[in-house]
């Protein structure tokens, strides 16, 4: 299951290192800035709209069936992804990768949850999410390997043997699970759910992409995909066989654990991302010596979330998920003293307490939500948990991007105003595009340099403050709504009295 988690998660980290090379004429397919957006976002609208559906779908056909089918498709849209011709050829195998993505990824914490009993399921969510953490970490470093030696389809072609490996594995070693008891379909839900979760991506890579949130082209689909997801609360409410039962939101358990997630990544992941353009574009460091940059983050994924299990035993899901949030919030802070000429090891310490917290976030709050459902609606909780994460990720992304962007312009206006109109464009729009067009002007860009410098990093200070401020929100709403230690016997004892998977299935599984 973490061969399968890491290929995918891997996948997303290694593009955001080559995408200067393909945008680059000779070396890459010579993408302009909006082909390599929609490059990203291809991927991101058809893997989040598609989660809940195949979660759904495993719970009914079977999880491993689905997995394995998953990991299929996106084995062959790699290895479109990688001899792609053109941008547009880039932008359609990427979005395949998403459909065999969101096949995938609800899949491998449904199985976990089948496979292991209570008492091993927490440590075994534990490592599932430090494989979420390591892919994160470790994509930069893998992909500045490889441009290193090779051509730029490469960071997509290595996901071909692994894929074919881990199906190997997962034909003898994971056993088949599914709903004894499915129902009858839902076929309005799931529509329901692709539509909503769809536009409101969207919308929200819009804002993200344009900086502008209050126009019609943002607000619009955001407003109509969550009129739409609206509505299918009030249908799964209503309906005797629903996709998913809206109603569990109803236990603490589940809807501050879903929040403490959204909230988390949304705040974490939003700043993780521009760290990368100040390593790169404001320090000057080689995607290889990015990559290694984020190693701390890497150890501290691996040294802590196997353990939170033991942590959860000790002090309880809400000390500990309430003390990797303020863990996060001290790292997000912590940002604010790194500067242009910072010794590096102080990003490597802020990357390791960072790490350290997410790693006692992520598998409290995740095995939470799963504890609250019953087995056999896995497939329809691990969905619920991915989306969540998937959604804050594009949301903290195009929110911080639109502070950050916000901020390093009104920084540079002076200095914008005095160059051509083409230039003072491309470098108002990001680091990279100053950096270019000082390049180009010689010695007299020079002095552009120092201050778009100055001004990203303190834009970064300002998303990673507001980024901060989300992350104790979500400290407090743990706080306030997860039950603690106590809360936990009634629970469990709820748990055992709920109806369980027929006994063959049991067995089976």
């Amino acid at each position: 299951m973490t061969v399968s988690l890491l290929v995918v998660v891997l996948d997303n980290t290694i593009l955001n290192v080559a995408l200067k090379t393909i945008a680059d004429p000779d070396k890459g397919l010579g993408a302009t800035q909006s082909q390599l957006e929609w490059a990203i976002n291809s991927y991101t609208l058809v893997f989040a709209g598609l989660l809940f559906t195949f979660g759904v779908l495993g719970d009914r056909l079977g999880r491993k069936r689905v997995l394995m089918g998953g990991m299929a498709v996106f084995a062959l849209a790699s290895l479109v992804s990688a001899y792609a011709q053109s941008p547009e050829q880039l932008i359609y195998a990427r979005a395949l990768m998403g459909l065999g993505g969101a096949a995938v990824m609800p899949q491998t914490l449904s199985i976990i949850t089948n496979v292991f009993e209570p008492h091993e399921r927490a440590r075994a969510i534990g490592i599932w999410a430090g494989a979420v953490g390591l892919g994160v970490a470790i994509g930069p470093l893998t992909g500045g390997l490889l441009l290193a030696h090779f051509w730029w389809g490469s960071v997509f072609l290595i996901n071909v043997p692994v894929i074919v490996a881990g199906v190997t594995l997962m034909a003898f070693l994971v056993p088949e699970s599914r709903n004894p008891n499915p129902g009858r379909l839902d076929p309005l839900g799931v529509v329901l759910s692709v539509v909503g979760l769809v536009v409101v991506s969207y919308g929200i890579i819009q804002g993200g992409d344009k900086g502008e949130w209050l126009t019609l082209s943002t607000l619009g689909p955001i407003l109509a995909g969550l009129a739409v997801l609206a509505l299918f609360v009030w249908h799964e409410a209503r309906t005797a066989s629903p996709a998913f039962d809206v109603r569990l939101f109803k236990d603490a358990r589940m809807s501050a654990a879903v929040a403490s997630i959204a909230l988390c990544f949304f705040a974490a992941t939003g700043v993780f991302f521009f760290a990368n353009f100040y390593m790169q574009s404001v320090r000057g460091l080689s995607p290889l010596q990015s990559g290694l940059m984020v190693l701390p983050f890497a150890a501290a994924q691996l040294i802590f979330s196997p353990r939170s299990a033991s942590l959860v035993r000790r002090f309880g899901a809400k000390a500990v998920c309430t003390s990797g949030l303020l863990a996060v919030t001290v790292a997000l802070v912590g940002y604010q003293f790194v500067g242009t000429t910072t010794p590096l090891w102080v990003l490597g310490a802020v990357f390791f307490v960072q790490g350290a917290g997410m790693a006692n976030v992520m598998p409290p709050a995740t095995e939470s939500v799963m504890s609250a459902l019953p087995r056999e609606k896995a497939g329809a909780g691990s969905a619920v948990n991915n989306v969540a994460r998937q959604v804050a990720v594009a949301m903290g992304v195009a929110v911080l991007g639109s502070v950050v962007a916000s901020v390093y312009r009104g920084d540079l206006h002076d200095r914008l105003a005095a160059l051509p109109a083409g230039a003072r464009e491309a470098a108002g729009e990001s680091i990279e595009g100053a950096h270019a067009v000082a390049a180009r002007m010689g010695a007299a860009g020079h002095g552009l340099i120092g201050p778009a410098d100055t001004a990203f990093v303190h834009a970064m200070h300002t998303a990673s403050i507001a980024a901060a401020v989300v992350s104790f929100l979500g400290a407090m709403v743990v706080l306030k709504w997860m039950p603690g230690r106590a809360a936990a016997v009634p629970a469990a004892a709820a748990d055992q009295a709920a109806p369980q998977p027929a006994e063959p299935e049991k067995a089976r599984v």
